[in-house]
């Protein structure tokens, strides 16, 4: 008998229903409902902070392209007399004003900040400076549009110092993000033409070799490169 009786909740037992999805998982949520709405709060004080940081970053992104705007106006009105003796406080000023404001903020800002800083610094002919500003300029707005033409300045800079070492690492830098750089075939160009400055026929060559096989359709510094080739080649 107690065989049978054993067999019979055996069977009583296989034969119950499944618990359903929706059971299973208010069954669930039961057990683990004190989990569930720490997880939950966790979640929404994220959000809050979330959005309140990018609030606060879009508030301070907002008042630096202000400050950029307003060093602008003021560079533009000042550019033409830079070099005045009478203009000399107020180009300090807005120098020193740049040289603060620059470091502390970072993509197009900061790097329009040093852009100006650089030109100040060209137009006075203080190349070492320049250089340096436009350095900070491409590497703080490296996902700019004027991290190649801040490296390409940059470049120029250095051949102004004498440096050309250093001014073909510039214009190589700004020739890799030709894709953003209109000017990447003058820069390749440049880097053919300072390679002959030192004498290195075989590199010079290369040089304007790789600017016609890389911008075939740009005319006048391919034209200007293969007339190049054909001159280091007959000498």
């Amino acid at each position: 008998m107690v065989k049978i009786a054993e067999k019979f909740e055996k069977n009583e037992t296989i034969g119950m229903e499944p618990l359903s999805i929706s059971e299973k998982i208010n069954n669930f949520i039961q057990k683990k409902r004190k989990v569930l709405v720490i997880g939950m709060i966790s979640i929404i004080v994220l959000l809050v902070v979330l959005i309140a940081v990018l609030s606060i970053r879009d508030t301070l992104q907002s008042k630096a392209l202000s400050k950029v705007e307003d060093f602008t106006r003021r560079y533009e009105v000042l550019r033409v007399d830079v070099n005045e003796p009478s203009k000399e406080t107020e180009v300090t000023a807005l120098v020193d004003e740049l040289a603060a404001f620059a470091p502390k903020n970072s993509g197009y800002a900061g790097a329009r900040g040093y852009a100006m800083l650089a030109s100040i610094h060209g137009d006075k002919k203080n190349w070492e400076a320049a250089e340096k500003a436009w350095t900070n300029a491409a590497r703080i707005g490296a996902k700019t549009y004027l991290a190649p033409v801040s490296l390409f300045n940059a470049a120029v800079a250095a051949e102004e110092q004498d440096n050309i070492p250093g001014a073909i690492a510039l214009y190589e830098e700004s020739v890799s993000l030709g894709a953003i750089f209109p000017a990447a075939p003058k820069a390749q160009f440049s880097i053919g033409r300072l390679q002959e400055a030192q004498n290195n026929k075989d590199a010079a060559i290369e040089a304007y070799r790789t600017l016609m096989s890389t911008w075939p359709n740009d005319t006048t510094w391919t034209n200007l490169a293969q007339n190049r080739i054909i001159f280091l080649t007959a000498q």
